[in-house]
């Protein structure tokens, strides 16, 4: 895999406005591939800090935004636009 689309993958990850699913749609890698690639990809103490903290995010899931309706649903990252191949917009 190219290391772009990790690199970008992982970010996604991060952000804690960005639901697995705009993951999903984008590169095709469900809550439990992202999962894994961030296991592989960062260190452990990382991994543990960010899995503490989008473990039941109601952000990084729609299903839980739309039970809490919650009135955001697509966040747009400021520098979204100079990534390439970026399908959302």
């Amino acid at each position: 895999m190219e290391i772009e689309k990790i690199d970008r993958i992982i970010e996604m990850a991060w952000e804690d406005r960005t639901p697995f699913e705009a993951i999903k749609n984008q590169f095709g890698f469900d809550e439990g591939e992202v999962i894994k690639l961030m296991r592989n990809n960062l260190k452990k103490s990382s991994f543990r800090l960010w899995r503490k903290r989008v473990n039941g995010r109601t952000t990084k899931h729609l299903k839980l935004r739309e039970n809490r309706e919650i009135d955001f649903v697509k966040f747009k990252c400021s520098r979204q636009k100079n990534i390439s191949n970026n399908k959302f917009k």
